[in-house]
């Protein structure tokens, strides 16, 4: 990623120059000398599929479904762990232990986490990083959204995004904290919500640039047609990321039309947090309406499944198999002897 000429420009206006540096000599920014994690389930794939997950038991369930790789929403954390929309509220060290807590609970999954804007300036991009590493996680995906988030003309609905090349710093600041550990850096850019004009061009740009930087692969949020989809994948370099949010502005498409069009890595980051608030609004709803779900029980799990789910038998065993009590309740707990005397 960093081995093109030494100090070739690769962008410049009348602000800021960022420069390419040549890799080796000890520089942090050198690409692994194997493939990560993610690069491998591409290679093998062609395109990799990851729906979304907030906590251990969604990250579970998943995990029993058959799927491999799991991507931790921010949304969804904030909306879980906070009550509260993803406008910036959740901090990068709640992420942090949230991605730790799941790759615990499922550790067959491949986990990417929503990395936000990576918590503030390169500094607190390259804390963040080392955070999710320690926490399992395999990947991140970092955004060039303004930090702290502000309203735009007033409105806060719209995106604001940073200057390009300030957000390029940030991609090479978390590529030096990766150095050679087993993780995929995503970047994001929201440029195409800016303006219904120029956003998309800028959007292409910037996704460009970004790769240039040091990213695995870009993610340009909000194509609002399957023609701008298509444009992405023609236009963009590296790995490219399809987002599938059912309500949202780009339309739905399946895994296989996705691959077929050039995107590598598909993700459906709110299905399941969607699912569940309606089940919960809905059993709460029953509740609150008849004070019992007597005849609504085929819409709950029974508490064997749950059960099963949360492999309490599994839990029992292992209990059993290291400790146990007689009739007289005296405990008998089981090590492994050691192979020699200990000293």
């Amino acid at each position: 990623m960093f081995t093109s000429t030494k100090n070739m420009p690769i962008s410049v206006n009348r602000r800021c120059m960022i420069i390419r540096c040549e890799a080796g000599n000890g520089n942090h920014m050198a690409p692994r000398s194997s493939l990560s994690t993610v690069h491998r389930l591409i290679q093998e794939k062609g395109a990799i599929f990851i729906p979304g997950c907030y906590d251990a038991l969604s990250a579970k369930l998943m995990e029993r479904a058959g799927h491999d790789t799991a991507f931790v929403s921010g949304c969804a954390v904030s909306a879980t762990l906070l009550g509260e929309p993803d406008l910036g509220l959740l901090t990068a060290p709640e992420m942090a232990r949230k991605v730790g807590q799941i790759c615990t609970a499922a550790p067959s999954l491949t986990v990417l986490a929503d990395a936000d804007s990576g918590g503030g300036n390169v500094l607190n991009v390259q804390r963040t990083i080392k955070q999710l590493i320690a926490s399992g996680a395999k990947g991140c995906f970092i955004e060039d959204k303004e930090w702290p988030k502000r309203p735009s003309a007033g409105n806060l609905r719209n995106d604001t995004v940073i200057a390009m090349e300030e957000f390029a710093g940030k991609v090479a600041a978390a590529r030096e904290a990766i150095g050679d550990s087993d993780f995929f850096l995503v970047a994001r850019t929201d440029a195409r919500g800016t303006s219904a004009k120029y956003g998309f061009e800028d959007a292409i740009t910037r996704a460009n640039l970004y790769t240039d930087a040091g990213a695995n692969a870009s993610f340009i949020q909000g194509p609002r047609t399957e023609e701008e989809m298509r444009q992405i994948c023609k236009r963009t370099n590296g790995f490219r990321v399809g987002n599938m949010i059912e309500g949202g502005v780009t339309p739905l498409h399946s895994y296989e039309e996705l691959k077929a069009m050039g995107f590598q890595i598909i993700i459906h980051p709110m299905s399941s947090i969607f699912a569940v608030t309606k089940a919960l609004a809905d059993v709460y709803g029953t509740l609150a309406k008849k004070g019992t779900t007597r005849e609504d029980l085929s819409g709950l799990a029974t508490f064997d499944m749950f059960s099963d789910f949360v492999s309490k038998e599994e839990k029992f065993v292992t209990m059993e198999r290291l400790t146990s009590r007689d009739k007289d309740d005296k405990l008998t707990v089981r090590v492994r002897a050691p192979g020699k005397p200990v000293s």
